[in-house]
């Protein structure tokens, strides 16, 4: 049950595979020993891109550092989500320990991969190791004339093949970035990450290299996996886990808590939620990686559709708090980029993106939950003042202070502020 590096507990964590199994004695602890315990109040995070288990304990002992201290009184006890997720390595974590090759990309960033990246990958696409190598050897190489990146683009949709999972929204296609001409999209990655770079302000004299943004197509391809993945584990995994456990311990309060992906996960979990059971009172998604649609019964766009999570909220016998923050480079750049579906024919670059893409393919984790009449909008200041609504969706905007990271990704994972944990004890009304 309890990890030692925790300094909180009672703690259990919960392990699921890609199809949202979890695995037997964890899921056979919690339910036996929740109780024991004496836990009123169930707090269950799960992480984003996190690619092990040491990165994503981590993550959780320092978010939940400060909650004995906010909360003396509450009885508390906290579950740590493990599930298959992967991140480039180059990528930085504020406040987290530096990978060597994050300290390599920071100095000179580098379009190939490097080896930690390379294992990850294989170990997210086993049954593709000769098309990881053969994708590593070419960006290693940039092969001149546009049958290069013709060839590169063919080897990224090759990784995709056979991936499934629930959508956002019921809107048909694939992503045009896995679809369009791949020179054309790495041209646009590369457009973008040159106008998000510490060089982004200085005037440019020639056009960035599209196989600048060859890795960038690559990065997206294992996010639209992990994407689809999170939503599966979340519907069929942790959604019916937690009807077991209202089942087990129906006096137990639980609140949801996920970050990046993670969100998405913990918000299908609503999906896979066993109609009857109110044991969910309250729902935090942290800079949640997926469509600000996704709770809208009409989409603004297109009004005969919805979003794949269409009056979910309901279910929560309390609120839906969304953070969001403007900083979030990886959701406010390149995520509407990557969810643009194929038949979408604009084309943008740089700081136009947002403009000229428009809302339609934006992020929770970026501006909020859209197109739900209702939803409460505040500012950090307000949202800690209190009290949050009783019910219903309410978006934060947490810039304050989720606003560091570097390039591309920007702040989207600067998470960990007592602030934060504040806000899901503020949501589940624990004090």
């Amino acid at each position: 049950m309890s990890d030692p590096a925790m300094s909180v507990t009672p703690y259990w964590e919960l392990t699921f595979d890609a199809d949202g199994d979890v695995d037997g004695p964890e899921r056979d602890r919690l339910l036996t020993q929740v109780t024991e315990h004496g836990v009123r109040d169930l707090i269950v995070f799960s992480h984003g891109w996190n690619n092990d288990r040491s990165g994503a304990t981590a993550l959780y002992r320092r978010f939940f550092a400060p909650v004995p201290q906010l909360a003396p009184r509450a009885r508390l006890g906290y579950v740590g989500v493990i599930w298959p997720s992967m991140r480039f390595s180059d990528e930085p974590i504020p406040d987290f320990p530096r990978s060597v090759a994050a300290v390599e990309a920071e100095a000179a960033p580098s379009r190939a991969l490097d080896k930690d990246t390379r294992r990850a990958l294989l170990r997210t696409f086993p049954d593709r190791a000769a098309v990881v190598d053969q994708l590593a050897r070419m960006l290693d190489e940039r092969p001149d004339g546009p049958e290069g990146l013709t060839e590169f683009g063919r080897l990224v949709r090759l990784l995709l093949d056979g991936s499934s999972g629930p959508a956002d929204t019921d809107e048909p296609g694939e992503p045009a970035v896995f679809a369009a001409d791949p020179a054309a999209v790495c041209e646009q990655f590369a457009d973008a990450l040159a106008a998000l770079g510490p060089a982004g302000d200085d005037p440019r004299f020639s056009l960035p290299n599209p196989w600048d943004g060859a890795k960038e197509l690559l990065r997206q391809a294992t996010y639209y996996r992990m994407k689809r993945r999170a939503g599966t584990v979340g519907e069929h995994g942790l959604g019916p886990l937690l009807g077991r456990l209202a089942g087990a311990a129906p006096g137990v309060r639980v609140h949801l808590v996920g970050h990046s992906f993670g969100g998405r996960l913990v918000a299908f979990a609503l999906r896979g939620l066993p109609a009857s059971v109110r044991t969910v009172k309250s729902v935090t998604l942290l800079q949640g990686a997926f469509s600000h649609y996704a709770f809208a019964a009409r989409l603004p766009h297109a009004p005969d559709r919805s979003g794949a999570l269409k009056d979910r909220q309901e279910h929560i016998d309390g609120p839906l708090v969304c953070c969001y923050s403007h900083f979030d480079g990886a959701l406010g750049t390149f995520y509407p980029l990557a969810s643009r579906l194929a038949g979408d024919d604009r084309a943008c670059t740089g700081s136009e993106i947002a403009a000229v893409l428009g809302p339609e393919w934006g992020a929770m984790g970026h501006d909020g939950v859209q197109a739900v009449p209702g939803t409460t909008r505040l500012d950090l200041a307000a949202a800690l003042r209190g009290p949050l609504p009783a019910s219903g969706c309410v978006s934060v905007d947490v810039a304050a202070v989720v606003r560091r990271g570097g390039a591309p990704s920007g702040a989207h994972s600067d998470i960990v502020h007592p602030e934060l944990a504040r806000v899901v004890l503020a949501a589940g009304r624990i004090t």
